[in-house]
């Protein structure tokens, strides 16, 4: 079992065994924040801070048996004590926040985590119930937004999903373009219909334009410089040559839009083909914008 599943389940276990849906998530956070390395990341969401894969991993446990789950709440099910196979430091994490936190109510947590972390409640449903006007002024505060026109770029390599969506928000960009022929991931949250579902769950709206892609056969056996430099040439004179209308219509979307995002693969901007068509989309006529890789 994934380590990060025994911290849900020693969470639960700490708090006897059964949790509503809300705290639980709110639990989960407040003890990811205090972790030098974090079991999980979260993004702002409609109840406030919310981990997409931990529900996932919870999803996966109801399936093996570990976990039971209604509309509403969560319990454990397996027997073993998940708390022991902590590491040390995990432990005394999980004690200081059965000690704080054993008696409050999921509105409780929710107005705990949001006047500490109001990044996390800007796009919450709930924060004009539970926060007063002052308080609601300083989440705000914390909205990311930005007048400019920007055409950013992005890859999932090495990030978690819920990094890269607080990538997107951060940025506030509005819409991301996928730019894969082929939108498959074995990386969770990345293949087209779950990234844009995710998206949506965030209020960025999602687009795939397979035909700006490379296909995955010219991408096999990538090893050197001179490689890339090969497949990158190949797709300047052909790919590029051939779908000015897509580009086209990529920059009247970031015109209408003002903040949008190009998304592929990888971390590395100068081994992707990302970078090569935002920078054709900026030989345009009408180009008079930014672009930032992210």
């Amino acid at each position: 079992m994934f380590y990060r599943r025994k911290v849900i389940l020693a969470l639960l276990q700490a708090f006897g065994g059964e949790l509503e849906k809300i705290s639980l998530q709110k639990l989960l956070f407040l003890f990811a924040v205090r972790q030098e390395k974090r079991v999980y990341e979260f993004v702002p969401h409609h109840y406030g801070c919310y981990s997409f894969s931990a529900k996932a991993d919870m999803k996966a446990m109801v399936a093996r048996e570990s976990l039971t789950e209604t509309d509403t709440h969560v319990q454990k099910k397996d027997r073993t004590n998940f708390i022991a196979l902590l590491t040390t430091a995990d432990k005394k994490i999980l004690i200081e926040i059965k000690s704080q936190h054993a008696r409050k109510s999921p509105q409780d947590l929710m107005r705990l985590t949001y006047l500490a972390y109001p990044y996390y409640a800007v796009k919450s449903k709930k924060r004009g119930e539970i926060l007063n006007a002052e308080e609601q002024a300083e989440v705000e505060k914390a909205k990311p937004a930005n007048g400019r026109t920007v055409l950013y770029t992005i890859g999932y390599e090495g990030v978690s999903l819920e990094a890269y969506l607080n990538k997107l928000i951060v940025n506030d960009v509005k819409l991301l373009v996928d730019v894969r022929n082929n939108p498959l991931s074995m990386k969770f949250g990345f293949s087209k219909t779950q990234l844009q579902g995710y998206c949506e769950k965030v209020n960025v709206e999602y687009l795939h334009i397979p035909e700006v892609g490379i296909v995955s056969k010219f991408r096999k056996a990538l090893s050197t410089s001179a490689d890339y430099d090969l497949l990158f040439n190949r797709y300047q004179a052909t790919t590029l040559q051939e779908t000015v209308s897509h580009q086209e219509r990529i920059l009247k979307i970031l015109e209408e839009k003002k903040r949008i995002a190009l998304t592929c693969f990888e971390a590395n901007i100068s081994q992707c083909h990302r970078k090569h068509l935002a920078e054709k989309i900026m030989q345009l006529p009408n180009w008079k914008y930014e672009l930032k890789h992210i």
